[in-house]
């Protein structure tokens, strides 16, 4: 779904930022950067993915051949008959000291032991939204402080275009200046896949609003210079503009857990 988002928007954004330099500038041209943390831990299995699993499953069960534990099983039972019988000749420094089924057992008993780490980590437990490393079966995008006019708005991290530059390069030169150079991200596109535009109050500079381009790009790792916050996606509808969630949302993937 996201791709063919992606796709719809290379369509698209050039028509639109044309007819943004095409109005002698009245509108100012942004590049906004939505940088997402993909779940670290496999989200829980909707009710058609578990019975798509159980599915594959038993086919698995059904194809497959014996595996090396069940041969050795069978060969340990072949053994054991033979060792009953005193009119047979075994060589008992060919059978196993080991038979499968001790192996077995101690197998179990050796996993009975482990103990799966907590998904709920210490970022979790503080409420730290500053950190990547809560709600991990969760995507989380970053929010960050933007200054617009004299208002402090939580919005994706933006920056106006440079002329000379490409829409992409603007988005790369924003997460350096804003982000700051230990944050590593990917980008997925040289072409944005959201936009979102509004006016100003009043007019500044012949300018009568903003035309925002979004990229998109995943979260590899650092953290950002500034104090940025990493929200999930009912998170991010109680922090940003309405009209602008809607417009993020338009090319995030949803989740439906």
């Amino acid at each position: 779904m996201m791709f063919k988002k992606l796709i719809r928007a290379e369509l698209n954004f050039n028509r639109i930022f044309a007819r943004g330099l095409g109005t002698k500038l009245s509108w100012d041209i942004v590049t906004g950067v939505c940088i997402e943390r993909l779940p670290v831990v496999t989200p829980p299995l909707s009710e058609i993915q578990n019975k798509y699993k159980d599915l594959l499953y038993t086919l698995e069960v059904e194809k497959s051949m014996k595996s090396q534990h069940e041969i050795r099983h069978e060969s340990d039972k072949v053994q054991a008959e033979l060792l009953k019988n005193e009119s047979v000749d075994v060589d008992l420094d060919a059978v196993s000291k080991i038979t499968a089924q001790d192996f077995e057992d101690a197998s179990n008993e050796e996993f009975n032991k482990f103990k799966f780490a907590d998904i709920e980590t210490d970022a979790d437990k503080k409420g730290d939204k500053t950190s990547t490393e809560r709600c991990l079966q969760k995507h989380l995008v970053m929010v960050t402080p933007i200054k617009l006019g004299s208002d402090l708005k939580t919005l994706l991290p933006q920056g106006l275009w440079k002329e000379g530059e490409t829409l992409r390069q603007t988005a790369e030169r924003v997460v350096q200046e804003q982000c700051g150079p230990e944050l590593k991200v990917q980008f997925v596109s040289n072409a944005p896949c959201g936009f979102y535009k509004y006016k100003y109050p009043s007019e500044v500079n012949g300018k009568v609003g903003a035309k925002v381009f979004f990229y998109y790009a995943n979260y590899k790792s650092g953290a950002p210079k500034t104090k940025s916050n990493w929200l999930t996606r009912n998170e991010l509808k109680d922090i940003l503009p309405d009209k602008y969630n809607k417009s993020v949302n338009e090319f995030l993937i949803e989740e439906t857990y």
